[in-house]
């Protein structure tokens, strides 16, 4: 679909979205570009009909009169079983159909497990009228760190988005600086827990429907769906990578293994990025998260799934890609994953974020290969 009939969808349209049902129920004059040409002369002539017959539609968008918009496979784009509008200002922009993300559409679940509290948090909001934010994290030492980015890490975000374009530096500036401000309210606050407190964060911030920017600390992670795929977009900070390893021991910090082979810095945090854990913030464990920018592409892109530890220690990126696959909606599929990490032997708290894209539904891998050589040991941060 060229730029040139996406701008004559803008001047036929009177607002600035338009959805299947919306689009002008017209037959288009021929454009001047050849491939504008040949999609007006894949568009069926009106027939003659008599009032016994079945009248047919003189677009391709009601093509059986049925009231129903025709699918977005019918085009050869996307088979999506999520009925959105399409974002017309960005696809104008981009020069491709882009549909929009609706809240109301993402699943979302958070199961305790086995622990005594929940200490894992998720939140999803319109930030902008342009940027939509999502976000998982999962506290240790108490809640608190992942309450307080729960609170506050969007306003930071926020704030950095009205004055910088690039959304990759307003992600580790926000980072830093709620990492600072927890700090400060740590030590003002006399309930506080004190200065082991801490938090994953993994943070996702898609803008005009097509550029997803992600930033993480700690072990939760981000994963896109791709042409039935997992495609990661998040690296543990743990102390088994090499480099971070190497700033943890040039920080003057030292590794251990406790007795199920989990590693940890000086012996008690099993990550070597976080925000909060102020006691090790001296020996290398920083809060500065690693980013990543991708364009969607809306006939190949089907999810974005946030998770926490939970989930991941127990389940691998493919077998959380295959599952979601076979699901309906995005809210059957948060909860079926939270539930089946549980089954398979998680103990701790299992929370997942699922991001509905242009291509949900499309790929139904069957596979369900799931791996039987499962750690059934409890995950967990300390030593």
């Amino acid at each position: 679909m060229s730029i040139a009939f996406l701008a004559r969808l803008a001047r036929c349209s009177s607002g600035p979205h338009v959805g299947r049902n919306g689009l002008p129920q017209m037959a288009l004059a021929p454009l001047p570009l050849k491939q504008d040409i040949a999609l007006y002369s894949a568009i069926p002539k009106r027939q003659i009909h008599t009032p016994s017959d079945k009248r047919r539609s003189g677009t391709r968008f009601d093509a059986d009169s049925s009231g129903r918009p025709t699918t977005w496979d019918s085009f050869g784009i996307w088979d999506n079983r999520i009925d959105e509008p399409i974002l017309l200002p960005s696809s104008i922009r981009y020069g491709k159909p882009i549909p929009k993300v609706s809240l109301s559409n993402v699943g979302c679940a958070s199961l305790i497990g086995q622990r005594k509290e929940n200490e894992d948090r998720f939140q999803l909001s319109q930030m902008t009228d342009n940027i939509i934010y999502f976000a998982v994290f999962d506290g240790h030492g108490g809640p608190e760190a992942a309450d307080f980015c729960h609170k506050y890490l969007e306003n930071f975000i926020k704030d950095l988005v009205a004055g910088e374009d690039n959304l990759e530096l307003v992600l580790t500036r926000a980072f830093l600086e709620v990492d600072k401000a927890l700090a400060k309210h740590l030590q003002c606050s006399s309930d506080a827990p004190g200065v082991n407190a801490g938090t994953t964060a993994t943070v996702a911030l898609l803008r005009d429907g097509i550029e997803l920017v992600v930033a993480s600390v700690g072990d939760s992670r981000a994963m896109l769906c791709r042409k039935g795929k997992a495609l990661k977009l998040t690296v543990d900070h743990t102390p088994e990578r090499r480099d971070e390893k190497e700033r943890i021991k040039r920080s003057g910090g030292f590794i251990t293994w406790n007795s199920l082979g989990q590693s940890n810095v000086n012996g008690r945090l099993a990550m070597t990025r976080s925000i909060g854990d102020f006691d090790l913030k001296g020996v290398g464990v920083i809060a500065e998260p690693e980013t990543k920018r991708i364009v969607l592409s809306p006939v190949h892109d089907s999810f974005l799934a946030l998770t926490t530890d939970g989930v991941n220690f127990i389940m691998n990126s493919q077998e959380i890609c295959n599952v979601i696959n076979q699901c309906h909606d995005p809210k059957e599929a948060a909860q079926r994953i939270s539930e089946q990490a549980l089954q398979y032997g998680s103990e701790d708290n299992s929370t997942i974020v699922v991001v509905p894209f242009g291509a949900w539904g499309k790929h139904t891998n069957s596979d369900t290969s799931f791996s039987f050589s499962r750690s059934f040991v409890s995950s967990g941060r300390w030593a």
